[in-house]
């Protein structure tokens, strides 16, 4: 069970270096450097095929199904359970402190996984950590409170609420500034606004906001 053995957990003081650690998925391989320095990386099922060679791998973890073997040394779960490889992989990193979460392969292939993995996000957030999904074209995160964005001047933002209601109370550096605005599930006002200024943010004070910042257009 990944998350019920878990406690409270908060993130590190200001100034204080967190744990890093990085979910190895099986969807869209990532064609990008991977940083793994000083993380803790752990690599689910089939994301070997494509991972293995690429990035050093520490934990390796799932059912195996998609990969139809199992590897040495390997730490295995059937196939018929409650959760997914993902939620398994970040259950490992939260049980062990992790912090900071990059997480690549998440992307591409069936839509009903993109979807679960942008769970991940939430659960992570929930827990204290800040979760970061790596795809080709774009980098997604979850949070709440005050969100910014350094030196990201001239890409796509675009923003969603986790579940039915986020309120913005304010922003600044955008094209199309937000304040006091609530968004919807249902309505797609948040999608493609741009960062203008070096330094971007926005305060949501009621919900959680999923951010999707384009790194490159397709």
């Amino acid at each position: 069970v990944p998350f019920a053995r878990l406690g409270a957990h908060h993130p590190p003081a200001s100034g204080e270096a967190g744990m890093k650690g990085v979910i190895l998925l099986n969807g869209e391989p990532y064609d990008g450097k991977i940083e793994d320095s000083d993380a803790l990386v752990v690599c689910c099922d089939g994301a070997l095929g494509w991972a293995q060679g690429k990035i050093r791998i520490d934990v390796k973890a799932g059912d195996f199904d998609s990969l139809g073997y199992v590897p040495a040394d390997a730490l295995v779960y059937p196939s018929e359970k409650n959760y997914t490889d993902g939620e398994i992989a970040l259950g490992i990193l939260l049980e062990r402190g992790v912090d900071e979460i990059a997480i690549y392969g998440g992307g591409g292939g069936r839509e009903d996984h993109f979807f679960g993995n942008l769970q991940l996000l939430y659960a992570a957030h929930l827990h204290g950590a800040h979760a970061v999904l790596y795809t080709r074209c774009t980098e997604i995160s979850c949070g709440s409170g005050t969100l910014r964005w350094h030196n990201m001047s001239g890409r796509t933002l675009s923003l969603a609420p986790v579940g039915d209601v986020a309120h913005i109370m304010e922003s600044e550096g955008l094209k199309y500034p937000l304040t006091d605005l609530t968004l919807l599930a249902g309505s797609c006002r948040g999608i493609s606004n741009v960062i203008v200024g070096d330094d971007a943010h926005v305060v949501c004070d009621e919900g959680a906001l999923f951010s999707f910042l384009v790194r490159k257009e397709r």
